[in-house]
């Protein structure tokens, strides 16, 4: 007697790919940028950079050829991050100036006013690193002159009075709020009031009327 015979579902296994291990490149990259931040660049040398990463010395000028390319890489990648942020901020606002303009302060707000910020990377390298031949020196001037830029144009699209002064007032008040972070300990400092503060001066040279929150 032949039995019956049940269709059965192959089973397949699921199979999670194992994640590659983090390159030591990779690791000495993130290891520094995170203690940068935290600490300053001069208060962090080669070795604790190697040590805190898990490798030596040796390891480490296998992948930079110095600190200071190290240093250099580290803000390349605080301004892409920035650049990415900031455009993906006035993309939801397309088309509206003003609407641009206070979106990026209210986030900047959120962001300073946070136990973990010491402000802007770049603005912090910059008070560290003077040395005009350092390679770090050119990519922090002209991250902080295309910021210039866009603020001016922002006010431009706005028809401000006076676009080109709205423009450094607005660009004065974002750096304004970034170095009140790392003299005031409490989360309710001055850049609580930045994006109340860019409103005003919106209206001061639009003629409109600050926006309620």
């Amino acid at each position: 007697m032949n039995r019956a015979k049940t269709p059965q579902a192959a089973v397949r296994k699921q199979v999670i790919p194992a994640q590659a291990p983090e390159r030591v490149r990779d690791r000495i990259m993130r290891t520094a940028s995170e203690l940068f931040y935290c600490r300053g660049i001069h208060a962090v040398g080669v070795d604790t950079i190697a040590s805190a990463a898990g490798t030596n010395k040796m390891s480490f000028y296998r992948n930079f050829a110095s600190k200071d390319e190290l240093v250099a890489q580290y803000l390349r990648e605080a301004e892409a991050q920035a650049w990415g942020w900031w455009d993906e901020t006035v993309a939801a606002h397309a088309g509206d100036p003003r609407a641009q303009v206070e979106a990026l302060f209210g986030l900047l707000v959120k962001k300073t006013c946070t136990k973990e910020s010491r402000g802007c990377a770049l603005a912090n390298a910059a008070v560290e690193i003077t040395e005009s031949d350092h390679p770090a020196r050119p990519i922090i001037e002209k991250y902080k002159a295309d910021m210039r830029l866009r603020f001016k144009q922002l006010a431009r699209d706005m028809r401000a009075r006076d676009a080109e002064a709205l423009g450094d007032s607005l660009m004065l008040l974002w750096e304004g709020s970034y170095l009140s972070r790392l003299t005031s300990r409490s989360q309710h400092g001055p850049a609580e009031n930045a994006a109340k503060g860019a409103r005003t001066l919106i209206a001061a040279y639009t003629s409109a009327e600050p926006r309620r929150e």
